[in-house]
């Protein structure tokens, strides 16, 4: 099961890219879905192995500017996402944040909608509790 959902969150990172390259000027996919796919892939892993060590570096000023400098490593992300394909492409550093931030909303969005992890419901920790 967590299979299948892991597939249905890069299913919608790959089209949420897929729209950003559409909508979002400075931001380009070459290639059909295929592309979108493997660009979902690649940030998907960039996120996870990267992402958590640029958060715990940068914690002082995560905190610092209440959660806004989270921005700027999401664009960092996207930027090394894009060095290490051939098939994304980022123009600027405007579109590098814009399009952090909408991959952010669309991990969240994907977090609700097929969790990884089973949630404690309000039953299950009354009963451990």
């Amino acid at each position: 099961m967590v299979l299948v959902k892991l597939a249905l969150r890069l299913v919608l990172v790959a089209v949420v890219f897929g729209l950003m390259a559409h909508f979002l000027p400075g931001i380009h996919v070459h290639g059909g879905f295929a592309s979108l796919l493997w660009v979902a892939i690649l940030f998907t892993v960039v996120n996870a192995i990267v992402g958590p060590l640029l958060r715990l570096l940068s914690l002082p000023v995560i905190v610092l500017t209440l959660g806004l400098f989270l921005l700027v490593i999401n664009a960092l992300l996207l930027a090394l996402t894009a060095w290490l394909s051939s098939d994304l492409a980022v123009d600027s550093v405007g579109a590098a944040v814009l399009g952090g931030f909408i991959v952010a909303v669309d991990s969240w969005i994907g977090e609700e909608l097929f969790p990884l992890r089973r949630r404690k419901t309000r039953r299950s920790r009354q009963a451990a509790g």
